[in-house]
Parts: structure tokens; C-alpha cells; sequence
């Protein structure tokens, strides 16, 4: 499959639909190999974030945590 698309002066491109379809999914990501761009679909964006995660937490460790950053807060608050 190939569409002729125009860049606009922003430097966005509207992907056809038939396209998309292909896709199917709404995020993608560009690669350049040998001086040609390459869109690939990106099904997990966990393992495209995974390289800033400092460290890994259970769901309930991090709830935990956003409770007692919510509790500090308010105790902080409560005081002045």
C-alpha cells in the first residue's frame, strides 16, 4: 500500500485511514534506516517508558505511597 501525503507548514502529515487501519493503534513511532523513514505501531508504550522508571512498584506499593504524599500535604497544610 502506498499514499502520496502532503507535510504541512507544522510538519503534520494526516496518515489515510486505510492506513490507520493497518496500524491499529493511534500511537507509532519513526525510525530512519538507511535514510528512510520507517512508522512502526506501538502496542506496549510501557516498554517505551521503561528506560525512565526509576525502580518498580506493586500497584498497591504505589497507592500506598500516594496516600502518604496526600496525608504529608494536608498535615503541612493543616499547620499554617
Amino acid at each position: 500500500m502506498e499514499r502520496l501525503v502532503r507535510i504541512s507548514s507544522k510538519g503534520q502529515v494526516t496518515i489515510p485511514k486505510k492506513i490507520r487501519e493497518v496500524l491499529g493503534t493511534d500511537l507509532i513511532k519513526f525510525k530512519i534506516i538507511e535514510g528512510k523513514v520507517i512508522i512502526e505501531p506501538v502496542k506496549d508504550v510501557g516498554g517505551i517508558f521503561k528506560k525512565y522508571v526509576k525502580k518498580s512498584l506493586s500497584f498497591e506499593e504505589e497507592r500506598e505511597h500516594a496516600w502518604e504524599k496526600v496525608a504529608n500535604e494536608y498535615r503541612d497544610f493543616s499547620r499554617h
